[in-house]
């Protein structure tokens, strides 16, 4: 799978992110503070791995920078991405089955290279509901995406 990663800074865990998705077998597009002489704004280099997966460019993503709260609100103003600021495996699994996102939004302060795992391997391991509410969701989600905002209702 290609995975596009973006980080507004170069630390340890973003750097863990690269290796342990590479481990997993993902080709990885790095951006930002992971990829020298890009841009490393939280703003610009989490809206260049969010225009990846939107484009097709990428399968999903991983956003980073040091909340996680701005990446991936950067990310969710590309039409068409759905990211999901997790804090923890429960929160991935969930983002992934119910909200069928293809955003993973990650803070550099509190994710520990072993929760990063967790995280990872719920994000990897779970797919989209097939659920009708919750397709139904996912599916107004892209509507407003569609009418720029306006509601849909």
């Amino acid at each position: 799978m290609r995975i596009s990663v973006s980080s507004d800074m170069d630390e340890p865990v973003a750097r863990a992110l690269l290796a342990e998705l590479r481990e997993r077998g993902h080709e990885v597009l790095a951006h930002g503070a992971l990829r020298p002489g890009a841009d490393a704004r939280w703003a610009v280099c989490s809206e260049t791995a969010a225009r990846d997966v939107a484009s097709g460019r990428a399968d999903l993503a991983v956003v980073c920078c040091w909340t996680g709260t701005g990446a991936s609100i950067a990310a969710n103003k590309v039409p068409g991405v759905r990211a999901a600021l997790c804090t923890d495996a429960y929160t991935a699994h969930g983002a992934r089955r119910w909200n069928d996102a293809n955003v993973l939004a990650l803070g550099l302060r509190l994710t520990s290279e072993p929760l990063l795992k967790e995280i990872l391997d719920a994000w990897f391991d779970t797919g989209a509901s097939t659920d009708a509410d919750d397709r139904a969701n996912v599916s107004h989600v892209a509507r407003l995406d569609q009418a720029g905002g306006t509601p849909t209702f």
